[in-house]
């Protein structure tokens, strides 16, 4: 599916991959590496943007809660509530890691710290 094929308010998720992350000060804080899905709603429920690191080297991966992420059709991006600071502490992921998403505490502490309601409930 090319972007002829999308609308003001759809994109493919193809297409979410590689997209721009700003802070509310327009700052560039990383790109959208991958969405995770809700099998079951079909929802979205995470964000997974790269951050940090040169050349690939030190990048490290923040889930972000989907409804912490709102699009900005000025910057063509999405735009996070935190500061860089903030997300220097947030919790994240190395390159070869994988969040534990079948352990809801671990959840419920990304949804605690962007202050995001789970998407479950």
């Amino acid at each position: 599916m090319d972007k002829q094929n999308e609308t003001v308010s759809l994109i493919s998720a193809g297409r979410v991959q590689g997209t721009n992350v700003y802070n509310t000060s327009g700052d560039p804080l990383g790109e959208i590496n991958d969405v995770m899905i809700d099998k079951r709603s079909g929802r979205i429920a995470y964000a997974v943007m790269s951050f940090g690191g040169f050349l690939g080297m030190g990048e490290r991966y923040h889930p972000l809660p989907w409804g912490s992420l709102k699009y900005d059709t000025a910057q063509g991006g999405y735009v996070v509530g935190v500061t860089k600071e903030q997300l220097e502490k947030a919790p994240t992921v190395g390159r070869n890691e994988a969040p534990d998403w079948s352990d809801r505490a671990y959840e419920s502490r990304l949804h605690d710290y962007y202050g995001i309601p789970p998407y479950w409930g």
